[in-house]
């Protein structure tokens, strides 16, 4: 059968990469996303350049139904890669903020990659093979404030992913967590209509080229790296983080996230 390689958040920024990437390594590709429209221009492109077949669900992925029926569509595919980079952002103080949309997060960053990893997963150890990229974020080292809810949210996929990666040893399966710095996608034009910000002043910082990005966490995914963190200032960032106690660090978080609400 043909190797298949799963990617959710695949219509955009680094789902699109990564779904390029497997395409030019020879993957038949499963791509999921809410975006019914860039789905389809995402197929169409991807098609044009390489001779694989391309299946497209389009799926709100913050539903327990809707991850069992990705499921049922790819569990008689040879699913070698499952990337889980579906995701978005809110800003803003936790008391005031939208508790729908941070119920939607959650379940999207938590409950969907937790639940569609479970049930690829143990298709992968039974056939002794298969490779497993999940997409945290800087962010997932220290607490956030302003932005409490998606650090902690990211925090969780960090920690669950760098526990899986340990527990599949031998077992031919490699879990890797990718923990990107800000990137060139349309994360803040997303953080901004969720928050209901300018995204001029959500986009601060410098921001990474996400095809880089992508292929960064593509390459150590590859190698059965379980953590990935791309750029230089960003690994500075994580050992750092480290070092520095967490009341120092929340504050120096909150002082940079106080000049975005200005």
């Amino acid at each position: 059968m043909r190797k298949t390689g799963i990617v959710t958040g695949a219509a955009s920024g680094l789902g699109y990469e990564f779904s390029n990437l497997l395409a030019k390594d020879s993957y038949d590709l499963v791509l999921v996303d809410n975006n019914e429209q860039n789905l389809i221009e995402t197929k169409q492109k991807i098609e044009a350049i390489y001779p694989i077949n391309v299946c497209t669900l389009v799926c709100d992925l913050r539903k327990s139904d809707d991850i069992e029926f990705v499921y049922e569509q790819v569990k008689e595919k040879n699913v070698e890669v499952l990337i889980n980079n579906a995701g978005f952002g809110l800003y803003g103080f936790f008391a005031e903020t939208d508790w729908k949309i941070e119920e939607s997060m959650i379940q999207l960053h938590v409950l969907a990659v937790t639940h569609l990893t479970k049930l690829v997963l143990k298709d992968m150890i039974r056939k002794g093979r298969g490779k497993i990229l999940n997409v945290s974020s800087v962010a997932a080292f220290q607490p956030g404030p302003l932005m409490a809810i998606y650090y902690a949210t990211k925090a969780f996929i960090l920690s669950f992913s760098e526990a899986l990666a340990n527990e599949v040893k031998g077992t031919g399966v490699t879990v890797t967590v990718l923990c990107p710095g800000q990137t060139k996608t349309n994360f803040q034009e997303k953080t901004a209509l969720n928050s209901k910000k300018k995204q001029s002043k959500l986009n601060i910082l410098s921001a990474a080229n996400a095809a880089k990005v992508a292929l960064y966490g593509y390459n150590d995914m590859i190698s059965g790296d379980s953590k990935s963190v791309p750029g230089l200032v960003n690994k500075i960032i994580v050992l750092l983080s480290g070092l520095t106690p967490s009341r120092i660090s929340v504050a120096i978080i909150r002082r940079v996230q106080e000049r975005i609400r200005k």
